[in-house]
């Protein structure tokens, strides 16, 4: 901007503003973030109408971005409260970010040692428990229970549930090692499976707390699909994100046994030094419960344009 134009920058309107900001080069999501923490109470766009950026931002959380991700969270020092009980955002009707799929997706679109790696063929794995593999493989991962519960709502169509759209779901184990391509478990498949949201717009799989291996905050990865049938090529997917959870909940799970190289690893790190989660964790950060012993139920709406 010109010195001097800021007098012109008043005389907008609200929405005029909002535009303006949308439109300016940096990151976007940023802007959106500080845009409605700024605007506190003012209404703006409801979460059911309109098809603007601005309208798809409103989200609520308890338990905002990323437990303080500063350069200081690289220590991974939170400490955990003991009652076992973490809370995270759950994102309410906004659209999740578009994250990649990363290196391991195992639908399609890459290959493992053993070839073009595609969980969403496998015989068995629309399933709701993704702890043991399918298909004749037999291995099972071991590590603290964790319920996962995805709520899909359709942003574009006043955050309706989306009820019959489909999950593809999957996470490394507790050692960090993703099935279907890392050594030693190339021939397994488990922790992937899918699933069709109920008439709520839920999904919820049955697996194990993940591991965190260098150089990343311990994450899931899914793919949201329109349907179950069309859950079988990653051409038909509408959405890939990600989400992590409270920093609080790692440092708490981690102390389970199984998990000393996740405790060593978690150190190391933080969400501001995570290359997915470093511009904020406001609409991916799980809103958690449970404890160590045993388990976790992580919780999550998912808002997507369907």
């Amino acid at each position: 901007m010109r010195h001097g134009d800021h007098h012109d920058h008043y005389d907008h309107s609200l929405e005029e503003t909002i535009q303006t900001l949308l439109s300016m080069p940096g990151n976007r999501r940023q802007t959106l973030r500080w845009l409605f923490a700024a605007a506190g109470s003012v209404p703006l766009l409801g979460c059911g109408g309109g098809t603007t950026a601005a309208s798809t931002a409103s989200t609520s959380s308890t338990g905002t971005t990323s437990s303080g991700s500063t350069s200081s969270d690289s220590s991974g020092s939170g400490s955990g409260t003991g009652s076992g009980t973490s809370t995270g955002s759950t994102g309410t009707c906004a659209v999740i970010p578009e994250e990649t799929g990363g290196p391991y997706p195992a639908d399609g679109t890459n290959s493992s040692v053993s070839g073009v790696a595609n969980a969403l063929i496998l015989s068995g794995i629309v399933r709701t428990d993704i702890r043991s593999s399918v298909a004749g493989a037999t291995g099972t991962a071991q590590g603290v229970p964790l319920t996962i519960k995805l709520h899909l709502v359709n942003v574009g169509a006043s955050c309706a549930d989306l009820a019959g759209a489909a999950v593809y779901l999957w996470h490394c184990d507790r050692d960090g090692n993703y099935s279907m391509y890392s050594a030693g478990v190339t021939g397994e498949n488990y922790l992937r499976g899918v699933q069709a949201a109920d008439s709520s717009g839920t999904v919820t799989f049955t697996t194990i707390f993940p591991g965190c291996y260098a150089g990343r905050m311990p994450h899931v990865h899914f793919e949201v699909y329109p349907s179950l049938a069309k859950a079988t090529s990653a051409a038909n997917r509408i959405k890939t994100s990600q989400f992590t959870f409270p920093l609080a909940t790692l440092n708490e799970a981690y102390t389970a046994a199984g998990y000393s190289t996740s405790v060593r690893n978690l150190a190391s790190m933080g969400y501001a030094s995570d290359n997915v989660f470093n511009d904020g964790t406001t609409l991916q950060m799980a809103a958690m419960s449970g404890n160590a012993t045993t388990g976790y139920t992580a919780t999550l709406n998912v808002g997507v344009s369907a």
